[in-house]
């Protein structure tokens, strides 16, 4: 168990990383263009996805680590509904459960985007999904470091315990 809530972990900071990554080639025209050979463009919908998947593994890892076993189908909502027994109970903060639920819905939402764009294919040419402002993405990688360090301190508390 200790070795597989650490993958979850390590997981979670990988995709805390790469938004932070995606952030900074976002907010930096001159290296789209001279590093990467790309047009100026803006990328902060994949900034909240990638905040969004490190706030999973963490819950996820912390799950793991209390013997709590989650998987697909439905394996988001399934983690968020383990997740939030474990907020009812105490055993985990409720402003961790507050940033988690806040950057389910935003993704949600980028995951509506995407739906309707699809259905759309058929009558238009295919059209790129709108980006998010630079102001929920920083949002999101601010509440992905916290909910990130929250969890793996708690992790780290337990110490591979249930």
């Amino acid at each position: 168990m200790d070795f597989e809530y650490r993958l979850y972990l390590a997981r979670a900071q990988n995709e805390l990383n790469l938004s932070m990554m995606v952030q900074k080639i976002s907010d930096d025209r001159k290296m789209q263009v001279e590093i990467f050979g790309l047009k100026e463009d803006t990328y902060y919908s994949a900034v909240i996805s990638h905040a969004y998947y490190s706030i999973f593994y963490a819950a996820k890892a912390y799950l793991v680590l209390k013997g709590i076993k989650t998987s697909a189908p439905e394996e988001h909502r399934k983690v968020f509904n383990e997740f939030s027994k474990l907020v009812d109970k105490g055993t985990v903060d409720m402003e961790l459960l507050r940033i988690y639920q806040n950057m389910l819905i935003k993704a949600d939402t980028l995951l509506h985007i995407f739906e309707l764009e699809k259905g759309k294919r058929g009558k238009f040419t295919y059209r790129r999904i709108p980006q998010a402002n630079q102001g929920p993405a920083q949002e999101s990688i601010s509440n992905a470091k916290t909910f990130f360090n929250n969890i793996f301190r708690l992790c780290e508390e337990s110490g591979g315990k249930k």
